[in-house]
């Protein structure tokens, strides 16, 4: 199994982000083929109380590399792509897992 973590860095705007990100990316996210699960979250904080270089984390789950390429490749992943650098007004990183047993 491969995992796609989006990390989304602090925003300029964060009121502006939240609304494109609820009302617009999330859906565009769920409609790309070939992924098993996606799951979304907002960061807390830091264990030791300090403030996070990322405000939201979605991950999402393909069965294996080839199974990531064809979702990121299709039409509604290009989308979700291109859409998440646009709302990312303080940046994003994107990183590829590999889950081990």
């Amino acid at each position: 199994m491969v995992k796609l973590v989006v990390a989304y860095r602090q925003p300029t705007d964060v009121g502006e982000f939240e609304r494109r990100y609820k009302n617009e990316h999330v859906a565009m996210a769920r409609r790309i083929p070939h992924m098993s699960r996606i799951e979304f979250g907002k960061v807390a904080g830091m264990m030791d109380g300090s403030k996070a270089p990322y405000h939201r984390i979605a991950e999402l789950y393909f069965a294996n590399d080839e199974a990531m390429g064809k979702g990121a490749a299709s039409a509604e992943g290009q989308a979700a792509v291109g859409h998440a650098a646009e709302i990312a007004s303080g940046g994003l990183d994107a990183m590829v897992v590999h889950i081990e047993d």
